[in-house]
């Protein structure tokens, strides 16, 4: 199989939610520059663990990942991907 290298990202990212705010989904994209264990997880206010999104290995690529917050309440959390030592935290808004 022949890869397109110009589609491959050059580096790790993890990009803004969107929309935001929301009610109740969302969608959150990231990035890899090559195969890796991805850990993203969504956090409330507190830094208590609401849901993991992803925990696995990905190849080398674009992603996207929607999170259905019906389960939880309006507010402030933060969504967090760990990959290798690369690691970044956004924020996000959900008003019901």
């Amino acid at each position: 199989i022949n890869r397109d290298q110009s589609k491959i990202p050059k580096e790790y990212a993890l990009q803004q939610n969107f929309p935001n705010p929301f009610n109740p989904t969302t969608t959150i994209l990231y990035q890899l520059p090559k195969s890796s264990f991805v850990k993203l997880a969504i956090y409330d206010i507190n830094g208590r663990l609401i849901e993991k999104l992803v925990n696995e290995n990905k190849n080398a690529g674009y992603y996207t990942v929607g999170w259905n917050a019906s389960q939880v309440c309006s507010g402030i959390y933060f969504y967090r991907i760990d990959v290798g030592e690369f690691s970044c935290v956004k924020k996000c808004l959900i008003v019901k």
